[in-house]
C-alpha cells in the first residue's frame, strides 16, 4: 500500500492561477545585435536607462548567485551599487552567508530582469573585495536606514525573536542618526569582474535575441549570437 501523503498532489487552483499569468503583455522594444557596442558596459548603461524610462520598478535590484563550500548553488536578491570599467558592484557583510561563500569561492553570477521591456542581463565572473576605504564610502553614501541596517545584528545568523530584531533595529537607528559616520567593520564592497555578459531581448513570438559578450585574451571582447 502506498502512502498518498508522501507525494503531495499539485493544487488545481494554484496551477490555474499560474497558467493564467501573461508574459510580456505589452509592446516590447526591438534589439538589433549588429548595432551593439564592442564592449558590454555601454549597452548595460543604455538598457538600464531605458528600463528606468519605461517605469520598471526597482531596476537596480539583481539576483546574486554564489556557491557554498560543497559547491551547492545559492541565490538572493540585492541592489547594484555601481557598474563601471572594473565590473558590477554590490556590498554586504563579509561575515554573512554570501560573504563566507565568496571568501571560499570568489566567483559569482548576477541576473537582472526588466519585464517592462522583456529584457534580461546576466553577468558571470570572478569577485574581488574592494578596499576598506571604498567599503566605508559605499556605506556612508547611502541612507540613514541603510546605515542602520548595516549596524543591526549579525547578518545571516539566527535571531531569537522578532522582538529582539526590533530592539536591535531601534538601537541601530538611534546610533545611525547620532553617528552618521559610524563604522560597520564587516561591511564590504565587492565587484564582479565580468568574464561573460549576456543580453536577452524577449519577443512575443518567441524570437528572442540573445547576445553574449565573452572576454577573450587581454581586455578584448568576443560577441556571439545565441539560440534562444
Amino acid at each position: 500500500m502506498t502512502d498518498d501523503t508522501a507525494t503531495p498532489h499539485p493544487s488545481p487552483a494554484f496551477r490555474e492561477l499560474l497558467h493564467a499569468q501573461r508574459v510580456w503583455d505589452t509592446e516590447l522594444p526591438s534589439f538589433d545585435p549588429a548595432t551593439a557596442p564592442p564592449a558590454p558596459l555601454p549597452l548595460f548603461h543604455h538598457w538600464f536607462a531605458e528600463a528606468v524610462a519605461a517605469g520598471q520598478p526597482e531596476p537596480h535590484t539583481m539576483s546574486l548567485a554564489t556557491a557554498d563550500a560543497e559547491g551547492l548553488p545559492d541565490v538572493r536578491t540585492l541592489m547594484l551599487h555601481d557598474a563601471d570599467e572594473r565590473g558590477w558592484h554590490f556590498a554586504t557583510h563579509a561575515t554573512s552567508t554570501k560573504g563566507h561563500q565568496l571568501a571560499a569561492r570568489p566567483y559569482a553570477a548576477l541576473g537582472f530582469y526588466w519585464p517592462a521591456q522583456g529584457r534580461q542581463v546576466r553577468v558571470r565572473g570572478p569577485v574581488h573585495r574592494c578596499t576598506p576605504a571604498e567599503s566605508h564610502a559605499d556605506l556612508h553614501a547611502r541612507s540613514t536606514g541603510a546605515l542602520a541596517a548595516a549596524l543591526t545584528g549579525s547578518q545571516s545568523e539566527v535571531v531569537e525573536s522578532v522582538a529582539a530584531l526590533h530592539r536591535a533595529a531601534e538601537t541601530a537607528w538611534e546610533r545611525a542618526r547620532e553617528e552618521p559616520d559610524a563604522e560597520a567593520p564587516t561591511w564590504t564592497r565587492y565587484v564582479v569582474e565580468p568574464a561573460e555578459v549576456e543580453f536577452f531581448q524577449g519577443d512575443a513570438r518567441r524570437r528572442h535575441v540573445r547576445l553574449r559578450y565573452r572576454r577573450s585574451e587581454g581586455a578584448a571582447w568576443t560577441r556571439e549570437l545565441l539560440w534562444p
